[in-house]
């Protein structure tokens, strides 16, 4: 018999089912009885054919064990199995359990869990036998709303199954949110159930639905957790917007931190006041070097710290006695290293709290505010003003994203490294790019959430009003959980993250390049209204390519109207496809893209245009006359000139013909390049707009970072409408 873990006490399936049917679970109708004779005459009572299951809080997974008869027929099977169900059972057994038999060919599972990060989890999904095999679940975090609740059940991959299906009625839908709400109910009020497995969840052929077996799982809950601290909000945002910085620490050895931070400071443009310090003093790049802290001849808000972290927390008294506000822990040595630097980080948050001193770090990358010319940063990359935020937890992913973002036009509102995240979380910087005016778009790297349910908050606020994307690393570690049921097996950290993340709003990605495209869309572009989907494309092919990857990002392709492609035909010639998506035959004709692409976007059939192929000629064209000039070295200079300007001049009057569409009609405008350069730009500004152009190098990156934007508005909508 399976092993209990200390401290996890399973209840009997007739204990679990009375719980859950308090709490307005439908479950089936049975009786525990002792002993063969009760057992028929129960049988006889509910009508034969029956079910006979051996009974014992200790009997968990009892199909596995061979402790259940189905499908008895009389007074003689169920004697039978009575004595063979005692016999197998043995000192565990404790009575038998007789239920009426229920048909049904749709079997489905729901269940309850507690993550230890964020808490009461609901699960539903397709049930019996198979379930862990074919791992068709959706989780949604405790307490649920009723537009969650249908969420959960829209969200299995065999959601078919619950309408009409084969001559059977459509599954109770009413029963099946009873069935999640009361799990809900149950997670939210009663702290000591750690677990609950219902499985299966039948639907009978006329759609009824019932719990024919079920497992509660009781546990001590413990002391309760207490919460980190919570940073305040408006005083983080002050980090980025320092008045003078002090560099304690300073080097001139090419490389250092010491000197790297600084140097990256000066040459960035920063217009505060910059303080070097170090013990020996002296001069460094014709600026004083300060022997100490309180040398320092003016205020300082913003402190970064370098020195080895033994030397770290004697700072704390000078820190206070200067009045810093602020202190960036570039220093590594504290709880990624083991248990003697938790416990040194630990001192350290304390001393740094009684001090008064909001700590970034340790182990950070650094922060950047290209609004207020700050770039501190040990990689010398400095992006563009811009209202995307970022924070990461590893500084090499975040200086790679932030280089990603510099190279394709991406403008920074700010950028974090957390680090250790030893006092300031994502948590904290969540909640303060949420009130942030000039954020548009929040992206984050995460390895790991400080507060669960905090984190899940804050960004469901955010969510509401601005776009949160999150990549998360080790998606593919499965959580260690104690699981005496179905739903415990398949109760993964990286599932639950999910499940938090489609909940509360956020778009979670699985590339760093997939969440800078859709950063680039979410920064440059106006939200669509819907899915409907124009295409226009230079060639076939493309066409092709792109609509089958809008169907299966759960994009539309509408039909084109009478009255559109009557219009068009008035400009492309008599084979042209007469559909969308709308076929440009490889017309030389460099004005038809204009024409056709306001046609399209002036549409009212659909939300948003993606055109392929018409930008980017350029670069064709350049290719071209450099064969030729290197093949005839007598072509004109200056005719090769012009030519080349004559085309650049013609794109750069498309990219703006773009972005003026947009302005007037509302509707995202998304370009796949002909060609690039071997350093492709996604964004265009256009002088006096809030929109850019926006090109990807392929269609499935266009088509992605579109379904993004809908899956966002769809979450708005649901939002709004407090679903």
């Amino acid at each position: 018999m399976q092993q209990r873990e200390a401290g996890r006490v399973p209840l009997s399936e007739a204990e679990s089912k009375a719980l859950l049917s308090r709490y307005g679970v439908p479950v089936v109708e049975e009786r525990v009885v002792q002993g063969a004779e009760d057992a028929v005459a129960a049988a006889a009572g509910f009508g034969y054919p029956v079910v006979l299951k051996a009974h014992g809080a200790g009997l968990t997974h009892k199909t596995e064990l061979g402790l259940v008869r189905l499908n008895l027929a009389d007074a003689g099977a169920v004697r039978r199995a009575a004595d063979e169900l005692a016999a197998a059972a043995g000192d565990h057994g404790e009575g038998l359990l007789v239920q009426p038999h229920l048909s049904g060919r749709r079997e489905f599972m729901a269940g309850l869990f507690r993550d230890p990060m964020f808490g009461p989890v609901v699960l539903f999904g397709l049930g019996g036998v198979f379930t862990e095999v074919l791992d068709d679940v959706a989780l949604g975090l405790a307490p649920l709303s009723e537009g969650e609740i249908d969420s959960l059940l829209d969200r299995v991959r065999s959601k078919v199954l619950l309408g009409a299906f084969r001559g059977e009625a459509p599954a109770d839908r009413d029963a099946l949110r009873a069935t999640l709400r009361g799990l809900s109910r149950l997670g939210v009020e009663r702290p000591e159930v750690a677990e609950v497995d219902i499985n299966p969840l039948l639907v009978s052929p006329a759609g009824a639905v019932r719990a024919v077996d079920a497992l509660v799982v009781r546990r001590d809950p413990g002391s309760a957790v207490h919460p980190r601290p919570v940073v305040d909000t408006r005083a983080l945002g002050a980090l980025f917007h320092p008045r003078s910085v002090a560099f304690i620490g300073a080097s001139a050895a090419l490389g250092k931190w010491g000197q790297s931070l600084p140097s990256n400071l000066i040459a960035g443009g920063f217009t505060g006041e910059i303080y070097l310090i170090n013990p020996r003093g002296g001069v460094q790049w014709g600026r004083p070097v300060f022997r100490s802290l309180a040398e320092v001849p003016g205020p300082v808000d913003l402190a970064v710290v370098t020195v080895p972290a033994s030397r770290v927390l004697e700072l704390f008294p000078q820190l206070q006695a200067k009045g810093v506000g602020y202190l960036l822990l570039i220093t590594s040595g504290f709880s990624e290293v083991g248990e003697a630097g938790r416990a040194l980080e630990r001192q350290l948050v304390a001393a740094a709290r009684d001090a008064g001193v909001v700590l970034l770090g340790p182990n950070t990358m650094g922060i950047c505010n290209p609004h207020h010319g700050l770039y501190l940063t040990g990689a010398h990359v400095r992006p563009a003003v811009g209202s995307t935020a970022l924070v990461s937890q590893s500084g090499n992913m975040g200086v790679q994203l932030l280089d990603f973002a510099a190279r394709q036009g991406l403008g920074i509102r700010a950028f974090a490294g957390s680090g250790n995240e030893a006092m300031v979380a994502v948590e904290d910087f969540l909640e303060a790019f949420a009130i942030d005016e000039r954020t548009r778009t929040v992206l984050l790297y995460l390895e790991s959430v400080k507060d669960g349910r905090r984190f899940f908050a804050a960004a469901r606020r955010t969510g509401a009003e601005k776009p949160v994307i999150v990549l998360k690393g080790g998606r593919s570690a499965a959580g260690s959980r104690a699981a005496e049921s179905h739903t415990g097996a398949l109760a993964t950290d990286h599932r639950v993250f999910e499940a938090a993340c489609t909940q509360a709003g956020v778009l979670s990605v699985h590339q760093p390049v997939e969440m800078l495209d859709a950063a680039a869309a979410f920064s440059s572009l106006p939200l669509p209204r819907g899915r409907r989907v124009a295409i226009l494309t230079l060639g076939g092919g493309w066409g092709v390519v792109t609509s089958d990857q809008c169907a299966e990002c759960g994009l539309e392709l509408p039909s084109l109207d009478p009255a559109v492609v009557e219009r068009l035909d008035r400009l492309l010639p008599p084979y042209w496809s007469r559909a969308n998506p709308v076929d440009l035959v490889g017309e030389n004709d460099p004005e038809l893209p204009f024409t056709a692409l306001e046609e399209l976007v002036s549409w009212d059939g659909c939300d948003a245009v993606i055109h392929l192929g018409i930008f980017g000629r350029r670069f064709l064209l350049k290719w071209l006359l450099d064969s030729t000039a290197a093949a005839d070295p007598t072509f004109p200079a200056a005719q090769r000139d012009g030519l080349q300007q004559q085309v650049d001049g013609t794109e750069r009057r498309y990219v703006e013909h773009a972005v003026r569409l947009m302005e007037r009609y509302g509707k995202p405008v998304i370009g796949v390049d002909l060609a690039t350069a071997e350093t492709p730009r996604t964004l265009y500004g256009v002088s006096r707009s809030e929109y850019k152009g926006v090109f990807f190098p392929s269609p499935e990156r266009a088509v992605r970072a579109l379904a993004h934007m809908c899956t966002y508005r769809d979450h708005r909508g649901r939002s709004a409408a407090g679903l």
